[in-house]
């Protein structure tokens, strides 16, 4: 197993699975009644650094060690986790892609996250970067080398098919917003593409900038489609949208390329988030995108060497 085939194997896992698979469902947490002294016990004899706060299964804030000495300071041990916590909490959903936990550790720089149920906002588990590291190892454990090095043909589909050129075209429709559909249509494209026999780690590079493209959809328009052509010797797919447009695409291309922390680049991800990253997988890249109308994205992945 080269170290590429396992970048691009921890890349496809990062967008297939959900943040479910990877997070932690012990929780430890306080309600917003309990005492500053309760939270100090609790932290000192679990020996961690904050607590969710949860009322009626639902988080409601977060507490952390900062917040109880600025509480002992102001309000003393008796003073009311309710006075001390942060009501504003960034938390992830459970339905959400695993790339997306990824990407609030990188933005936020933060050990953990709660995670909660999109629709009810109650307290599901708690993911941090060693978790998500943990999973992704465990995942991979799963021995993918004998279909690497099984011989795949794709060609044969068109040999014996008599024209000068054919094509096989794919469109799948995307909605924007469908948070829980993030990556579906890309799903769907991959095993399509599997089944024709296409060679499984150009299949990977073509998920992957797929799946971004499906998200860039889904987060920023308000739908769009995927277009996706198998020809021969390549595979173009057009990621097409009415949505905004890119107002400075030189400045999406390299946005967050000398941000990402260590522990980001050891998965597979390097410099590549969004757009750099569908560049990084594919062979030839290009954006029309006009202001206010949208935006047509495409890449071409060569299935011949």
């Amino acid at each position: 197993m080269t170290d590429n085939l396992t970048s691009l194997r921890i890349q496809e896992l990062a967008y297939e699975l959900r943040i479910a698979d990877a997070m932690s469902t012990e929780v430890i947490s306080v309600e917003s009644d309990a005492t500053i002294m309760n939270v100090r016990e609790t932290l000192r004899d679990k020996r961690i650094s904050g607590l969710p706060v949860v009322d009626n299964h639902k988080l409601v804030g977060i507490i952390s060690i900062e917040n109880l000495l600025q509480s002992v300071i102001t309000s003393g041990i008796e003073g009311r986790v309710k006075d001390s916590m942060v009501s504003e909490v960034v938390s992830v959903n459970s339905d959400e892609p695993l790339i997306y936990a990824v990407r609030k550790f990188d933005q936020f720089g933060y050990g953990r996250f709660p995670v909660v149920k999109r629709d009810s906002g109650e307290l599901v588990g708690i993911i941090t970067k060693g978790d998500i590291v943990k999973c992704l190892l465990r995942k991979l454990e799963v021995n993918f080398h004998e279909e690497e090095i099984e011989k795949y043909r794709a060609s044969h589909i068109f040999e014996d098919i008599h024209s000068d050129h054919t094509t096989l075209t794919f469109q799948y429709k995307i909605k924007g917003g469908e948070y829980k559909s993030a990556g579906k249509q890309s799903g769907n494209l991959k095993v399509n593409l599997l089944r024709l026999g296409i060679t499984p780690t150009i299949v990977r590079r073509i998920a992957i900038a797929s799946c971004e493209a499906e998200m860039n959809i889904i987060i920023f328009t308000d739908g769009g489609e995927l277009i996706v052509a198998v020809e021969e010797d390549k595979i173009k797919v057009n990621a097409i949208d009415e949505g905004p447009g890119i107002a400075d695409v030189e400045k999406a291309m390299h946005e967050g390329y000398s941000t990402a922390p260590d522990w980001v680049r050891e998965l597979g991800f390097g410099a590549g988030m969004g757009l750099p990253n569908i560049k990084n997988c594919s062979d030839e890249m290009s954006i029309d995108t006009k202001l206010g109308k949208g935006t047509n994205l495409e890449f071409i992945v060569n299935t011949r060497t």
